[in-house]
């Protein structure tokens, strides 16, 4: 017989906590995703079946060839099992390539990569059993052609419609999860920035912990940075509350107290997610591997370099070129009005800092005063404005056109030049005066590893509503993750950002 356990043994013992709330909706999420994915995959085959057995399109060679197409007709019954065979196989390829656990900021590009490559290995792998096995029925090649392309144009239409609803629902605050901040400073006020400026993302801001009054509060409305008390509440505040996840963003010198935090979130079973403070260590360009199970964090190259810089140049004067004529109408238009509405030059030309920190002369249209430059410290003392990134609303230096040229970005418009010359990109980082790079902190540096640009992710995010971080870490983001693809459609969605007018000063 063994030994009975003591009871005060037992009570010592790790209790098990129930799944958190976000995370048993997520899984449930998860398979009601796999059994649709299932449906619209045997759906798509049917289809195939039908197109080329029922429709018999293409039509078969008129005549000469109609009884034997006719002997060749095999029933859906004969392809059950390949049907079968195939949508195992599509659900693993699938949710090998993580396309159940992509993020909430991922967009239907991201499913549908992962949709269209695992669809045409599963097609690939199906074409080739069948043709190893060899069937005593005639199987037409297209019906796999018809089922890839049934099954990836059915799967990403439905996940297309499906990340509009939830994001319009999110958009329209219905739905959101319940977020608590712990961190009110830096690290933690980014993360707060992040969420009340992606609402699509379905995160509704509850507030943020911090152990002493946060100049949050006096930053930002407070409706959106709540300061609801000192990190030691975190226990009695997910008692209470319904919170559905927590965010613990605090700066490294107090990683320390991660432990005891996560330890309060798994007690409360509440989902919870660490955001690092690697970029005051330096380590803003991150990535992961693993030895024997232990998480190795290196730093990632810029990819901005070799061929892909090529590509990149190409790309910028193939559309300068096709787009010269109309540019040239505009400057001539934006010349003359500037010329009529205030004294001074036409072009304002500012030494800027580019790649490598190689200082170059950037053009722009005049949008101010002839003495501008010289009430610039001025106002950055009256305005108590941060000099790594001034930008002021209302500046009192900004002529009626000026206005006007900087609300439409079309100030920036002779830096096309600049372009030409190789000292700037279409695409790319804010290019910064000197006076304010010699204010940068140590990781602000890296990013003047990459040619700077005409707009970028913070023209498309933010443009001067951006923090200055923020903005480095976009400029990061874009060295470090750069493509084609990422260029034109930054270019694509800069076009709104500019109608619009928002966070444009």
């Amino acid at each position: 017989m063994p030994e009975p356990i003591d009871a005060v043994v037992v009570e010592s013992l790790p209790q098990l906590t129930p799944a958190p709330r976000a995370v048993r909706r997520r899984r449930i999420s998860i398979a009601l995703t796999v059994l649709l994915d299932a449906a619209l995959i045997l759906v798509g085959f049917a289809l195939a079946y039908w197109m080329r057995y029922s429709l018999r399109w293409p039509p078969p060679f008129e005549t000469i060839v109609r009884e034997v197409a006719a002997e060749n007709l095999v029933s859906i019954e004969a392809f059950t099992p390949y049907a079968i065979g195939l949508l195992l196989l599509l659900l693993a390829l699938y949710a090998m390539k993580g396309l159940y656990r992509l993020p909430r900021s991922a967009s239907i590009l991201d499913y549908a990569g992962i949709i269209l490559s695992s669809t045409t290995t599963g097609i690939a792998v199906l074409i080739v059993v069948v043709f190893l096995h060899q069937p005593s029925e005639f199987y037409s090649r297209l019906i796999f052609a018809f089922a890839w392309g049934a099954i990836v144009l059915l799967l990403t239409i439905w996940r297309t419609l499906v990340i509009w609803a939830l994001r319009w629902r999110w958009a329209q605050g219905i739905g959101r999860e319940r977020v608590l901040v712990v961190g009110g400073k830096g690290l933690g006020r980014s993360v707060m920035e992040g969420i009340v400026a992606h609402p699509f993302l379905g995160y509704h801001l509850v507030g943020y912990l911090e152990d002493s009054e946060s100049p949050v509060a006096e930053a930002m409305p407070s409706k959106h940075f709540r300061h609801l008390g000192p990190v030691r509440e975190l226990e009695q505040i997910l008692a209470r509350d319904p919170i559905e996840q927590v965010f613990l963003a605090l700066p490294f010198w107090e990683q320390h107290r991660l432990p005891e935090l996560v330890g309060a979130c798994r007690a409360a079973g509440v989902e919870f997610r660490v955001a690092p403070d690697l970029y005051h260590l330096s380590f803003d360009r991150v990535q992961v591997d693993q030895l024997s199970g232990i998480p190795l964090i290196g730093l990632k190259t810029v990819s901005l370099k070799g061929w892909n810089l090529l590509l990149k140049r190409l790309l910028d004067l193939t559309l300068i070129i096709i787009a010269l004529p109309i540019l040239l109408l505009i400057a001539a238009i934006v010349a003359i009005a500037i010329k009529l509405d205030s004294a001074g030059p036409v072009i304002f030309r500012q030494t800027r800092v580019g790649k490598h920190g190689k200082p170059f002369i950037a053009y722009k249209f005049r949008t101010m005063v002839a003495d501008a430059e010289g009430r610039k410290a001025e106002l950055v003392n009256a305005t108590a404005a941060d000099g790594r990134l001034f930008k002021m609303r209302d500046d009192p230096r900004t002529t009626r056109v000026g206005r006007i040229l900087r609300r439409t970005s079309m100030d920036e418009l002779p830096q096309v030049l600049n372009v030409v010359l190789g000292e700037m990109s279409l695409v790319g980082p804010r290019p910064q005066v000197v006076d304010e790079v010699l204010r940068y902190d140590h990781w602000h540096h890296r990013r003047l590893e990459v040619t700077p640009g005409i707009t970028g992710l913070w023209q498309v995010l933010g443009r001067s509503d951006t923090s200055f971080d923020e903005m480095v870490r976009l400029d990061i983001y874009y060295a470090e993750n750069w493509s084609l693809d990422m260029d034109v459609r930054i270019l694509i969605q800069t076009i709104p950002a500019v109608l619009s007018g928002r966070g444009a000063y």
